[in-house]
Parts: C-alpha cells; sequence; structure tokens
C-alpha cells in the first residue's frame, strides 16, 4: 500500500512537472494560450425611475 501512495505522489509530481514545462514551452511549439481578443459593444438602456 506504501508503494502505491508512493508512486502516486511520484505520478502526480511529474505531471505537474510536465504541465508547466508545456506551459512555457507550448509557445515554441506552436500553442497559443492567449485569449481572443475583440471588441464587443451592445447598447444599453438605463432605467432611472
Amino acid at each position: 500500500m506504501g508503494r502505491l501512495i508512493k508512486f502516486l505522489v511520484y505520478l502526480i509530481c511529474l505531471c505537474f512537472v510536465a504541465l508547466i514545462g508545456y506551459a512555457y514551452l507550448g509557445p515554441f511549439f506552436g500553442v497559443d494560450f492567449s485569449a481572443p481578443q475583440s471588441e464587443v459593444r451592445e447598447p444599453v438602456t438605463l432605467d432611472a425611475d
């Protein structure tokens, strides 16, 4: 049971390091993490009554 928990901890740490590496190295491989930017205009009706 102890070896299984140790394995899971190592696996979680490895996944975390892989995620950080993907976040930093992703743009070099053509992955774009930026949010799409577009201007949105909507008319607003204010009721002051």
